[in-house]
């Protein structure tokens, strides 16, 4: 069981701009994972799995039920059930901690394609401020097929943070898995050819104002 905790203070955007609609034109579907032992069993109320649906919805996806499962095996179950159903969207909550049932990390990353880093780097740090405890969170992030997967942890303010740093990204992330490389968004810093040919241009008539003159 996940022992990572944070207070209430991470925040997530209650108003998303995702849009409603897939790369084949229809409603993006998002899965949700409860890893929790004592959840699973009735003895414990889970508190992120809510927030995380209401997120999702705020974001234009369609929540399926959540899934809540003890810690270890089942989590596999749940999350290969749900990537054969085609989610776009698959978050998991709990089991990144350091106690032996603990295995969600190691469970997605055994099914991803390619990890994305970056964003659980992020995620910890955006934590720390709030709780050292959350550079112990050992959450993964990645693509496996066309669906986007990420680990966050078991407290309700950790996934509060969590979504606060997938808010802004979580348009590009789905866009580029339905063929959209640049997700329509300028690229900032990255020049592509036709921002060569523009600059190039501008460097001609430049040089014929100025009378200068470029080696080749």
């Amino acid at each position: 069981m996940s022992t990572e905790s944070s207070n209430g203070t991470g925040t997530a955007s209650a108003t998303g701009t995702a849009s409603t609609i897939g790369g084949a034109g229809r409603r993006r579907t998002a899965g949700v994972v409860v890893a929790s032992t004592r959840a699973a069993a009735g003895t414990y109320t889970d508190r992120s799995g809510p927030i995380i649906t209401e997120w999702l919805a705020a974001e234009g996806f369609e929540p399926l039920p959540v899934r809540v499962v003890p810690d270890g095996p089942e989590v596999r179950a749940a999350l290969a059930d749900l990537l054969a159903e085609g989610v776009r969207v698959l978050i998991t909550s709990g089991g990144t901690g350091l106690t032996r049932d603990d295995r969600t990390p190691e469970i997605t990353a055994a099914l991803l394609d390619k990890e994305v880093p970056g964003i659980m780097e992020a995620i910890r740090a955006a934590g720390r401020p709030h709780t050292p405890l959350a550079a112990l969170s050992r959450g993964v992030a990645g693509v496996a097929g066309g669906t986007f997967i990420i680990n966050l942890p078991g407290s309700p303010g950790g996934v509060r943070d969590g979504l606060a740093v997938l808010q802004p990204l979580i348009e590009h992330i789905c866009t580029q898995l339905e063929g959209r490389r640049d997700a329509g968004h300028e690229a900032v810093g990255h020049e592509g050819p036709g921002h060569l040919a523009a600059a190039e241009s501008s460097t001609h008539t430049t040089s014929h104002k100025t009378g200068g003159h470029h080696g080749h």
